[in-house]
């Protein structure tokens, strides 16, 4: 497959449709220096975009929280998505949508004066695990930890954010797992690079309080499935000795969908019935 850059197809883009390699921007564009950017990872399934909506709505939030004043209402971006999605002539397909301060009169840390652009791309994209989807993913434990909500906006979804992403994924690819766990700066479990995480221990299910990362749309749809079938489910801060004492556990994200993790550092887990259940039931939820 051709790289990224190099594609046939379309891109949505300040309003309108582009050719796929033509969708470029500025060398002094200012998301490219300072992370001035956030964004969106979402699935369409059958040709729906999943929580489609929320996704738009919690875009917005995220611009709002780094001082980008959004040029796009929920409706216009759940438009711009339809059109984009519609153009790739896909069915399942992965839906990115970025906003971003671009080049302008600005070129030092502050960029009020530079334009905000949204742009959305749609690409195929399978298991984001690949056979972890199935055999349970081994995570490592990242070095580096969540940072505390007095230090940056945890809760965007912003592009700065996934720095520590980026190098504790590759640091724990080359030791050949799938992802790593994170702490928070205080040393409670937090949640891997790109998903959230949930364990289970004699039948109820415990997921780290959302108090410094995102609080991910997958991970509240999973709650609310999980709350409708009569599981209990505590939302609390958990200490990585804990994971000892865990039967089971799984991953949660748009991308990574609902993932089984059969293995975090020294601690082990077994692909059980409810992390099965819960796969299946999400899987039949956004085909719906």
């Amino acid at each position: 497959m051709a790289g990224y850059d190099d594609r046939d197809g379309v891109i949505w883009m300040d309003g309108g449709l582009v050719d796929w390699r033509d969708a470029k921007v500025h060398i002094l564009t200012h998301a490219m220096h300072y992370a001035s950017s956030v964004f969106e990872g979402e699935r369409a399934y059958n040709g729906k975009i999943f929580k489609s909506r929320e996704h738009s709505e919690r875009l917005i939030a995220s611009a709002e929280a780094l001082d980008m004043p959004m040029p796009y209402t929920v409706d216009q971006i759940e438009a711009a998505k339809d059109e984009a999605l519609k153009a790739s002539g896909l069915q399942d397909a992965y839906v990115r949508a970025l906003v971003w301060r671009g080049s302008g009169d600005d070129m030092g840390v502050a960029s009020a004066a530079n334009p905000v652009r949204m742009a959305i791309a749609v690409w195929g994209w399978g298991a984001y695990y690949g056979d972890a989807k199935m055999q349970g993913a081994k995570l490592a434990i990242a070095e580096w930890k969540r940072p505390s909500p007095e230090t940056i906006p945890v809760h965007a979804k912003a592009a700065g954010l996934y720095m520590i992403c980026t190098i504790s994924k590759h640091k724990a690819t080359a030791q050949g797992c799938s992802d790593a766990l994170f702490m928070d700066w205080r040393g409670y479990v937090a949640e891997a690079t790109g998903a959230n995480i949930f364990f289970v221990k004699d039948g109820e299910v415990h997921t780290p309080l959302a108090d410094c990362f995102l609080n991910g749309i997958t991970r509240q749809t999973v709650i609310g499935m999980l709350k409708d079938k009569g599981i209990t489910v505590h939302e609390r801060r958990i200490m990585p000795e804990e994971m000892e004492g865990f039967e089971q556990c799984w991953l949660t994200g748009t991308a990574a969908e609902v993932t089984p993790v059969g293995e975090i550092g020294p601690y082990k887990f077994e692909v059980g019935a409810l992390t099965r259940e819960i796969a299946e039931d999400y899987e039949k939820l956004v085909r719906a």
